[in-house]
């Protein structure tokens, strides 16, 4: 089939999915107008990879095949194929203004780099390796939009999942011909209603024991599979809400689900993983893909530090107060994030090396450095914009009341130094709606835990970094050179 098309990709949704919402089930989510939006929004993604003036920059040819397959498919042997990569995210991600975190983008690099490591898979049973591969190949020649599900339920956190009250927790309770039935929930199915498969993938740390073996396994099925439903939580578009008033919420909810599955029957060919702790641990790390992965959202925080930027600056001029100083600091700081992103993924494309089968893995420092930074300063960059925004931000109408009877007193009275009240007004809106409204809570709560637990993650850089033991010899380098000195000093001095 090679690249799919967006009236392509809504069609293919229309498959029966169970997926609920507001206590009922929904029938179709490219119609529903409580998720439509961004079903529509995935589908522009794919519309863009047909287009002539982008089809390079986003695609590729597929060897041996006349067949073309996006660039987030791309098994990257060099630094130049990074940055073609990153090219092809960064367009996507500019399209959604990096509001959209889990755009099938994000998937596809997560399985093309466990394909890559297909012999980490086949190190329990090669099937597992071929199994990677063909689903790989299949995701990539099918352009299917694929999201994923790592944390059990949260019901009490302070023991192991495997004391958690019984069929809570997803898991192995059945083997048969067919496969393995798999019984309990799993949490955070963020883009689960516009995906066509769901990835069950390890995450937390399982214990190497007999006990753990149920819950340690990683298999991909297709949303439509029978036992397999989902419970949304609340939209966050206020009921009526129009998207010139609410542009973000209207349009790029991604949704975020519990995903709940009923004695799936998950086959032996979909299977990767299958009770082996040991595996299910060291998934990311030792393939090589949290590499792969960090490239795709250091690249995504990018583009939305840009455009949080770009509307602070259009702000403040339209208003007229670019020119004060502490604005101008306020800017600054936005900037420096907005640098210190683009530096980070540069030096991490620079400074690649080898990986599993061939390719290269961009340095992981530069990575880790946006991994455990921008949870911290994306909520700073919300809270920059509310100062900078203050009453403006509150006290804009929405776009409609430049239609109604007091036309005339919104003309007046919402007018900026820069701007008419037609243009202030949706710049406005747009800015509320990244910095005060419910989709700006989730997205900030989101950023916080996009990519783990960020006191784990800052213990497991701790631990992990590897210039620890040549930083520390180097104080007692300099220390014996001192020492040196001293003696030498000394030593004439009673001369």
């Amino acid at each position: 089939m090679g690249i799919r098309t967006g009236q392509q990709y809504l069609e293919s949704l229309q498959d029966g999915r169970e997926i609920w919402l507001d206590g009922e089930r929904v029938a179709d989510v490219t119609t529903d107008p409580r998720l439509c939006g961004a079903a529509q929004s995935v589908a522009e993604l794919y519309d863009l990879q047909h287009r002539a003036d982008l089809q390079e920059k986003l695609t590729y040819a597929i060897s041996d095949t006349s067949q073309r397959a996006g660039l987030s498919y791309l098994e990257p042997t060099c630094e130049a194929d990074l940055v073609r990569r990153r090219g092809m995210v960064k367009t996507w991600m500019d399209w959604s203004c990096g509001m959209m975190g889990r755009s099938p983008d994000f998937m596809n690099i997560h399985m093309t780099g466990f394909a890559s490591a297909q012999s980490y898979f086949a190190r329990d049973g090669e099937q597992f390796g071929r199994n990677i591969r063909r689903y790989y190949e299949r995701l990539r020649d099918q352009d299917l939009c694929l999201t994923h599900t790592l944390i059990n339920p949260q019901i009490d956190k302070s023991k192991p999942v495997y004391l958690q009250p019984q069929h809570t927790a997803a898991a192995i309770v059945k083997e048969t011909d067919a496969g393995i039935v798999i019984q309990g929930a799993r949490t955070i199915a963020t883009l689960a209603p516009f995906a066509h498969e769901i990835a069950v993938f390890p995450s937390t740390y399982l214990q190497a024991s007999e006990e753990a073996k149920p819950y340690a396994f990683a298999f991909c099925v297709p949303l439509d599979t029978p036992g397999l439903r989902f419970i949304c939580r609340p939209t966050i578009t206020p009921n009526g809400g129009r998207v010139r008033d609410y542009p973000f919420s209207a349009r790029l909810d991604e949704m975020d689900c519990v995903a709940i599955f009923a004695d799936v029957l998950v086959p032996w060919e979909r299977l990767f993983i299958y009770r082996n702790p040991l595996l299910a641990n060291g998934l990311f790390v030792e393939t090589g893909c949290m590499n792969q992965i960090m490239h795709q959202f250091a690249t995504k925080d990018l583009a939305k530090a840009e455009f949080m930027l770009g509307v602070a600056l259009n702000m403040t001029e339209a208003i007229g107060t670019n020119g004060f100083e502490h604005v101008q600091n306020y800017l600054h700081e936005m900037i420096n994030t907005v640098e210190l992103m683009r530096a980070c993924i540069r030096a991490s494309e620079a400074d690649c090396g080898p990986g599993p089968n061939g390719t290269v893995l961009p340095s992981a420092q530069p990575l880790w450095s946006v991994r455990t930074l921008f949870p911290q300063l994306y909520p700073r960059l919300v809270e920059i914009m509310q100062l900078l925004g203050s009453s403006g931000l509150v006290m804009t109408p929405n776009y409609r009341e430049l239609s109604g009877e007091r036309a005339a007193d919104v003309q007046l009275y919402y007018q900026a130094a820069a701007l008419p009240a037609e243009k202030r007004i949706p710049l406005f809106r747009l800015a509320w709606d990244v910095a005060c409204s419910s989709f700006a809570g989730r997205q900030a709560l989101y950023e916080r835990f996009f990519s783990g637990d960020p006191w784990r993650l800052a213990i497991s850089r701790y631990q992990s970094y590897p210039l620890k033991e040549e930083l520390k010899q180097r104080v007692w380098d300099f220390l014996e050179r001192t020492a040196e000195w001293d003696e030498r000093l000394t030593g004439q001095e009673r001369k």
